[in-house]
């Protein structure tokens, strides 16, 4: 099994990113709580991995935190949950506050992640609130070296789109809540966090 990874970054698309490990190209899924962090492309990271064998397919998962690849591995224990469902929950909300909606089974919450039915939610809350020590109050940070500057405006648009599609977001949903996270300046990752921010506190 592949469980860390340390390379150079040779492409962002959120939800996704290729990076080169001694010549081969691996392209991983991750969560944006960890695109937040990523260095620019072109440098160096390194990241957790989870690696899902399917008979149509191999999935490779990164994290940038120990207890994001725990969340995320104790989510895919859950009844009816997949790695895409897993992906927008590490999205939209850290694992700290997701272990508050557990532990306070705040439900109302939970069906904010793209997603996530009343049905779904109390399925997890059901399921994972004798287990909260799977999420550690803290962890490793991974490392990284920032430099560089943001993608180009429409760019970065496109792919703050991209990547909330990618969530689980209506198309017409993720084009308008970028335009409305978008205050010219930032570019995907702080267009993404933004939304992700306004979509959980409505």
């Amino acid at each position: 099994m592949i469980g860390r990874l340390q390379g150079r970054i040779l492409a962002k698309h959120p939800p996704q990113l290729l990076l080169d490990v001694g010549g081969v190209g691996y392209e991983i899924e991750a969560p944006m709580s960890t695109f937040y962090d990523l260095p620019a492309v072109g440098e160096t990271v390194t990241l957790v991995t989870h690696l899902a064998v399917r008979e149509d397919a191999w999935s490779l998962y990164g994290f940038g935190r120990e207890q994001e690849r725990a969340l995320f591995r104790r989510l895919l224990k859950v009844t009816g949950v997949g790695a895409k469902m897993a992906l927008a929950i590490l999205s939209s909300m850290d694992a700290a506050r997701f272990a508050q909606c557990i532990e306070h089974e705040d439900l109302d919450a939970l069906v904010r992640v793209p997603g996530i039915g009343r049905k779904t939610a109390q399925r997890l809350v059901m399921e994972l609130r004798d287990s909260l020590d799977v999420i550690p109050g803290s962890a490793p940070h991974l490392t990284e070296t920032r430099s560089g500057s943001a993608d180009p405006r429409e760019q970065a648009l496109a792919d703050a789109v991209s990547a909330l599609v990618a969530l689980g977001y209506r198309p017409v949903d993720a084009t308008r809540m970028t335009r409305a996270a978008d205050d010219g300046n930032g570019g995907a990752e702080e267009i993404i966090r933004s939304a992700l921010r306004s979509a959980s506190q409505k």
